[in-house]
């Protein structure tokens, strides 16, 4: 195990990875309480889902800025800088503000392991998380819109209390994580709903109807309504996100809004078609033109259902199948992936993120070949060479599988 004695709050934080993922609420509830509660200091919009969220989390977040207030936005993970996850008025904090509000929070978790109040060490997304609520009291937020990390029910930011949240959203169920939610879409609905907070209205987009009855259930139980988005709530509007599965999402965001105006903050009707037409949420469908006439479609499909809307955007663009660079994480449903995708596109370059999960490129190139034996397909695991591959067959490619793969390209394209 790495030292966590480290001066560098923001080396700290990178520390924590080691320590992986762990379900449930009692050290982010033991962190907040001992920083005083700063997740109470301003009202939350609590946004959960397989697929989606992040778009209605940028899509609400844009909207409620457009109408005048002072917002704040989390999200995970990140594309290039750590600080895109935590974002006030529009902007990244500076690395300044987070280092500071990480090294508070480390000072608190080192009082209360000396206390013995917290048993094990809070991991990275509860240090982020707790972070996050320190960085928007800080700021004089007025209202924060919290994307869910995993899940719902035991995820860190659910230590947000009824009494700050003015609505909850739940935007699709798929499988996905099912190690940690389930095999079901019955399971994984029943974790996501999670989020529902007692008295507090849930939006709810497109779901199954298992995944629809565990939701109500628990509504029903927690006495909260449900609100139904309907994609006619947005025909017409502007759509700054490609893809049709974007009008789905759209379709949240635009009901969230009208939950929130409904409970008091004010959303005109300006604001929402402003929020819509302009998230600023990069690695969705996001075409990317370089200066010698290459283009690259960057997106962030990595489980099959967001590779079956990435595999329906390439259909209907009605241009020639491109090759495809591709990596996953090793705990992903690859041949889920590539069932939807590889009939969509020309070549398959198979790299690695440089995220430690990346799985092995020989293990994705075998099970591309069991699920596509004709398709062409190379083995490059250093990301330049599957792109400058993928550039060879064509001058029009798509990288998708991974947001860390999303992250590394776009590092190697703008040159940073």
């Amino acid at each position: 195990m790495r030292s966590l004695l480290v001066s560098d709050p923001l080396t700290y934080l990178f520390s924590l990875d080691q320590f992986g993922i762990k379900f449930g609420l009692d050290n982010i509830e033991t962190l907040v309480a001992r920083l005083g509660h700063p997740e109470r200091a301003f009202r939350s919009v609590h946004i959960a889902g397989t697929n989606g969220k992040g778009s209605v989390t940028a899509m609400v977040d844009a909207a409620l800025r457009a109408a005048g207030h002072r917002t704040a936005r989390y999200t995970s993970p990140h594309l290039v800088s750590i600080t895109e996850r935590f974002v006030i008025d529009g902007r990244p904090v500076t690395e300044e503000a987070l280092a500071a509000a990480v090294s508070d929070v480390r000072d608190a978790i080192e009082g209360l392991r000396a206390e013995g109040a917290l048993a094990v060490q809070p991991t990275f997304f509860e240090v982020a998380t707790a972070a996050a609520f320190e960085l928007f009291r800080r700021a004089g937020v007025e209202i924060a819109v919290l994307e869910v990390g995993l899940g719902g029910r035991l995820d860190a930011t659910n230590v947000v209390s009824p009494d700050e949240v003015v609505a909850t959203a739940i935007t699709s169920i798929a499988f996905d994580h099912q190690r940690y939610l389930g095999s079901t879409l019955r399971e994984i609905a029943f974790e996501k709903a999670g989020i529902i907070k007692r008295g507090v209205p849930l939006v709810l987009g497109p779901v199954e109807p298992e995944a629809k009855a565990a939701i109500e259930q628990v509504a029903r139980e927690r006495g909260a309504d449900i609100v139904v988005a309907s994609a006619g709530d947005c025909e017409g509007a502007t759509i700054g996100l490609a893809g049709e599965h974007q009008r789905a999402n759209a379709a949240v965001a635009v009901a969230l809004l009208r939950v929130l105006d409904a409970r008091g903050i004010r959303v005109p009707a300006q604001a929402v078609a402003t929020g819509l037409a302009h998230p600023g949420w990069p690695g969705r469908l996001e075409l990317r033109h370089l200066a010698d006439g290459r283009d690259i479609l960057l997106d962030a499909a990595h489980n099959p259902a967001g590779a079956a809307a990435l595999a329906s955007y390439l259909a209907a663009d009605g241009a020639a199948p491109r090759p495809l660079v591709f990596a996953a994480m090793r705990d992903k449903d690859v041949a889920g992936m590539f069932a939807a995708l590889l009939p969509a596109i020309s070549h398959l370059v198979v790299t690695r993120a440089s995220n430690a999960r990346s799985a092995d490129p020989d293990v994705l190139a075998r099970e591309a070949r069991s699920v596509a034996p004709a398709l062409p397909i190379a083995i490059e695991p250093a990301i330049a060479d599957a792109l400058a591959v993928a550039w060879r067959a064509s001058r029009r490619i798509v990288v998708a599988g991974s947001i860390f793969l999303l992250g590394d390209v776009i590092k190697l394209i703008d040159g940073s």
